[in-house]
């Protein structure tokens, strides 16, 4: 016959068993959350939209889900993972342009030279320009090569524990060097002009109003499809390890985790997410150029999600939307002040909601239910791993934009 356990231990196991199924009622109500913003967004893009939208205001829109799809990166790395990344501009522009040399390959036809080449340059086309008339070659490198440039500029930089202002730096120093690589190559860049003047996308007709309301519909699903993404890393083992590295990355290291290669994958993924934006950004706009990809849009990126809410899941989409189309629309009356509202609504938002706009909510329902306290989860007695590693976080069943995390609560990490 067993001996009774302890009061200590008693106490410690139903605190476990409470936690537990706390935990699992946040789960469940984060699912729903989830399921239901999904369901609204879908209503509102594919269904409220394009039915109330005029066309030029719907291609709009879609320019402005391209800069979502940045933004919902940045909200990973920055947001969850903690790094400043000032140099997004440089992914997104690698996904542009080569989606741009795709299409003035395909405009120019079997064997065709791109027309600004025939101006700039000596009417032939460069050898590692030849692959991008496949179809397939320019799918998979508008992925591989964001992924493989972040990847190994991101494991040279966490690798010596370069984090903080140092690597927004150096990350802000990369944007600005790529834009004048590209001012430089005018013969195969098209320097500052880019590239522009595209007639078709993959064979369908850019003039087609039907074919632009169709590139509206695919940016859509991909935003939908990343943010999707993003909400099932948040819930992982992944996404709790990676709010631990920002929050204790000496404590993590110490557990025997290389918080290096948990930096360098959420990297890579926000990375991947940018040069998918620059490249539908470029059939709907219909042009890419230096200035989309240099120091100031890098800027403009990580402003639109630090106005949303960069701890949230929806809070970088709506702050990209919101802050490009109140740039379309005041610039259109007040050409000259738009830089300075923009300035004036970031430092507002530093100060008075560093949680973003999306903080707004859960601080109005703290405000109607005052006497709500965080709870606090408790990790087992009888797991050293998840008690050696509680750190403040988010917690990782956040599903809604209004959701911000509580610096006074702390969550249990379970990494065994």
């Amino acid at each position: 016959m067993s001996a009774p356990l302890a009061p200590e231990r008693q106490t410690a196991s139903a605190t476990a068993r409470a936690t537990a199924g706390l935990r699992d009622r946040m789960l469940a109500r984060g699912r729903s959350r989830t399921l239901g913003g999904f369901a609204v967004a879908a209503v509102l893009l594919f269904g409220v939209a394009p039915a109330a939208l005029s066309d030029f205001r719907l291609n709009l829109l879609a320019k402005f889900l391209c800069l979502a799809m940045v933004a919902v990166g940045i909200g990973l790395a920055w947001g969850r993972g903690g790094m400043l990344t000032l140099g997004q501009g440089v992914y997104f522009g690698l996904g542009g342009y080569l989606m741009a040399m795709h299409l003035k390959l395909a405009d120019a036809g079997p064997g065709g030279v791109p027309d600004f080449m025939l101006l700039y340059g000596d009417g032939t086309v460069p050898g590692w320009w030849e692959p991008f008339r496949s179809p397939l070659v320019t799918i998979v490198a508008i992925v591989a090569v964001p992924v493989l440039v972040a990847t190994g500029l991101g494991w040279a930089v966490f690798s010596r524990r370069v984090r903080g202002a140092y690597f927004a730096i150096l990350s802000q120093a990369l944007a600005a060097a790529f834009a004048i690589l590209l001012i430089g190559q005018q013969k195969v860049t098209g320097g500052t002009n880019g590239l522009n003047g595209f007639r078709s996308f993959f064979g369908f007709d850019l003039a087609d109003p039907v074919n632009k309301r169709m590139l509206f519909f695919i940016a859509a699903g991909t935003l939908l499809v990343m943010v999707a993404v993003v909400r099932l890393l948040m819930v992982s083992r992944f996404g709790e390890l990676l709010v631990a590295v920002r929050d204790q990355e000496n404590r993590v290291r110490f557990l025997g985790y290389d918080p290096a290669l948990v930096k360098v994958v959420a990297y890579a993924v926000a990375a991947a997410f940018a040069g998918i934006g620059g490249a539908l950004f470029v059939p709907i706009v219909g042009i890419i150029s230096p200035a989309d990809v240099g120091v100031v849009p890098s800027i403009a990126f990580l402003v639109g999600v630090a106005i949303g809410g960069r701890a949230t899941l929806l809070g970088p989409v709506l702050g990209a939307i919101a802050v490009s189309w109140a740039q379309t629309s005041l610039s259109e009356s007040f050409p000259s002040m738009w830089i300075y509202f923009q300035g004036a609504l970031f430092i507002v938002v530093v100060a008075f909601l560093p949680g973003g706009l999306a903080s707004l909510g859960g601080a109005w329902r703290r405000r109607r239910s005052p006497d709500a306290q965080p709870t606090v989860p408790v990790a087992p007695d009888d797991d050293p791993v998840a008690a050696g590693l509680a750190v403040s976080a988010e917690p990782a069943e956040v599903g809604a934009a209004d959701v911000q995390p509580d610096p006074s609560a702390t969550t249990a990490g379970r990494l065994t």
